[in-house]
């Protein structure tokens, strides 16, 4: 890795000095650094200023709002998520989500907004530069061809995330804050399906917080398939929420990750108001296969990630259906 180019560090205090700089030509915001200081050592990406959030009040911090549901910094870390008392009872899919990611003193900097706003990956980007010089770059940074699909117009670099998928599933929205003021989208919508322009934000906005329904008859689950037990991102992850009526299924939401340049939400409406069993199973499974799209993104092959994908999203809707069932 090389030393970081020169650039301009501020460190705000307060949610309007953050925008403010933020809305900066060049400016980007730095919350733990695990994703993106890395990348800006190996060359990938030089801002102009980096603008540390890790000062601004209250963005550390995990609240209970009045309706039950949560209120989640920013700069929430990923192992207060995975250890706060009140998210393992009440959102044990999101505290799961935030405890598998990398290793235990990556979470203890990484961040909720750091996680979720993390650069997409692929074999021929996430390089040493000489490496991608020798290659004549890629179309995600500084070259014209995607090495993936080589005819194709963009990128198909992959999302790794295990923390949004949980979200989504979950019902969250994002809190924006930039240079028109605040809005809040569904959490979903934050991500766009280009692995070059992988996010929605408006030049200077930037994500400041989540909000978090209250689970209600919800349970979710979040799993993921990776070569090591630690440190590794998701070859392929699965986020399911299943709410049952008696011996139909009143609402189901799946979303899967590390297959595709965004979390992407399968589209399961059709399963709603059914019994859960084979066929209902089999269609499942149909949906996720046809939702993804595996590349050779990643050195794990195409076949064991679509594999592991369609089984992963099986395994969880049983599981949720059991222990959704009457008492």
């Amino acid at each position: 890795m090389n030393a970081l180019h020169e650039l301009r560090f501020v460190r705000p205090s307060s949610l309007d000095d953050a925008a403010r700089e933020l809305a900066a030509d060049g400016a980007q915001a730095l919350a733990g650094g695990t994703d993106l200081l890395p990348n800006l050592r190996r060359g990938l990406g030089e801002p102009r200023a980096l603008v540390d959030l890790s000062a601004v009040a209250g963005l550390a911090a995990i609240e209970r709002r009045a309706d039950g549901g949560l209120r989640l910094g920013a700069m929430v870390t990923l192992a207060a998520l995975a250890g706060d008392d009140g998210v393992r009872a009440g959102w044990p899919a999101l505290a799961r989500a935030a405890g598998l990611v990398a290793g235990p003193t990556h979470r203890e900097a990484a961040t909720l907004a750091g996680n979720l706003c993390q650069d997409t990956r692929c074999v021929f980007y996430n390089q040493s530069e000489w490496w991608r010089a020798g290659n004549g770059y890629c179309l995600k940074f500084r070259g014209d061809t995607c090495h993936v699909v080589v005819k194709s117009d963009r990128c198909y670099a992959t999302y790794h995330g295990d923390v949004a998928p949980a979200l989504i599933v979950l019902g969250a929205e994002a809190d924006i804050v930039g240079p028109g003021g605040r809005r809040t989208i569904p959490l979903a919508a934050l991500f766009r399906e280009d692995g070059a322009q992988r996010l929605t934000l408006a030049p200077g906005e930037w994500l400041a917080g989540v909000e978090v329904p209250p689970p209600g008859r919800w349970r979710a689950a979040y799993e993921k398939a990776r070569v090591r037990d630690a440190v590794d991102f998701p070859l392929a992850g699965v986020a399911v929420a299943l709410a049952r009526d008696g011996d139909r299924l009143a609402g189901l939401r799946v979303v899967i990750t590390g297959t595709n340049s965004a979390p992407l939400v399968v589209p399961t409406d059709s399963l709603v108001g059914a019994a859960w069993d084979d066929a209902a199973a089999q269609a499942l499974v149909t949906a996720v296969r046809t939702t993804s799209n595996v590349l050779a993104t990643t050195v794990a092959t195409v076949r064991y990630r679509r594999r592991m994908l369609q089984a992963l999203a099986r395994k969880l809707a049983d599981d949720l259906w059991v222990e959704s069932a009457p008492r």
